[in-house]
Formats: structure tokens, sequence, C-alpha cells
């Protein structure tokens, strides 16, 4: 069974996703920093308090007072702590030059600068450099985790990097890697969330034939 065979069943079941939603890279980054441990319409929520309050800057954030800062972002959860992870994160994005900067970067030292942020850890780092800087990073969380070990490819244990570098390797000969690796990883999300749950709704999946711990 091969990645690409799971991808093309996959898309043919659910079509484009159109992930990540957000209207600046910025916007994309903000939103990989708060979706920790929450869901995205939590996210949703306190991305729309920071704009309707004008405060979707690194500048904006960066001014506003923690306690302030921790109200508007309360929707998504853990407000105090990602209220700290966000300031931090602005405080490097701008001390390197914003977008602009971080942009010419090689992906590899891009990374490393994104993982030296405190708070920022390797999904939170790959999610922004696939969805916003378009680099073709494969990203690995929970639902991938799950997914792929009842369909009986991985451990499911496996190390973040592990688990990185074989869905790169395994995906390589694809042409538009970047692509690829942005509606795969939002094709994952969707079908873990929708059928393979903790408790998976197996007679309709539509990846039921492939499953080896299928209901």
């Amino acid at each position: 069974m091969s990645l690409k065979r799971i991808y093309n069943t996959l898309f043919k079941c659910y079509g484009p996703q159109g992930w990540w939603p957000g209207e600046t890279p910025f916007e994309i980054m903000v939103g990989a920093v708060l979706t920790q441990n929450t869901a995205w319409l939590n996210v949703e929520r306190a991305i729309n308090n920071l704009l309707d309050a004008d405060a979707l800057s690194p500048e904006a954030i960066l001014e506003a007072q923690p306690t302030q800062l921790a109200s508007w972002l309360k929707p998504s959860g853990y407000f105090n702590v990602k209220a700290k992870r966000l300031k931090n994160y602005c405080h490097w994005y701008l001390q390197n030059d914003t977008y602009q900067g971080l942009s010419v970067w090689p992906t590899e030292a891009l990374r490393s600068g994104l993982l030296s942020v405190n708070g920022v850890g390797p999904e939170t780092a790959d999610d922004i450099l696939l969805y916003a800087f378009e680099r073709p990073v494969f990203v690995i969380d929970a639902y991938t985790r799950r997914l792929f070990k009842r369909l009986g490819l991985i451990e499911g244990d496996e190390h973040y990097e592990e688990l990185r570098q074989f869905f790169e390797s395994g995906l390589r000969k694809s042409n538009e890697r970047i692509k690829l690796f942005n509606e795969y990883h939002a094709l994952i999300v969707s079908h873990a969330k929708d059928f393979c749950k903790t408790r998976p709704v197996c007679e309709q999946c539509c990846l039921f034939k492939l499953c080896q711990q299928s209901c």
C-alpha cells in the first residue's frame, strides 16, 4: 500500500480542502500557534477577536498588555500560555525582518529558527513552514499517527522526525510536493475528525478495505 494510493483515495472521497484558512501569512502563523490543543473553530474565534480589536499584527500583539491579549485569545484555551507564546513568536518574527526577511532563509535554517522560539514545537514549526512559507515539509500530528497506525504503515510511537522523513521520502517522486503535502495533511485531518476517530466509524470509511485495524 503506497502513501500516494492513500492520498488518491482520500482526495477522491473529500476533494480539495483549501487549507490553511488565513488571509495573510502572518494570520496563518498566529493560527498555527493558537491551534495547539484546541479545535479550529476556537482558533477562528480568537483570531476574530484580534481582528475586531485591530490587533492582528506582530506590533499590536507585542504592544498589548498580557491580560488584554489573553482575553482576546480566551476562546482558543490555555489563553495565558498562548499569549506568552504568541508574544515570543512576534518578538522573533520582528527581530528577523518579518516575512520579507525570513522568506529568503533556507528551509532547514528557517525550521531551526522557528524551533528556537519558546513555545514552538515541531508540529507548529512545520505548519508555519508548509502553509505560511510554502516549504515542502510534511506535518505530523496526532491524526496522522492514529490513521497510519491503523493502516499498518507505522507503529504510531515513532519520533516526530522519523515520521516526517518517512512521509517526505515516500512522496519524494511526486510533482508539486508543496501542494501535495498541503492537501494531504488537510485530508488526513478531515478524515480523522469524521471517521478515523478514537472510536472509528469503519463502515463508512473510504479506507476501510485498506485498513488492518478496521472494525
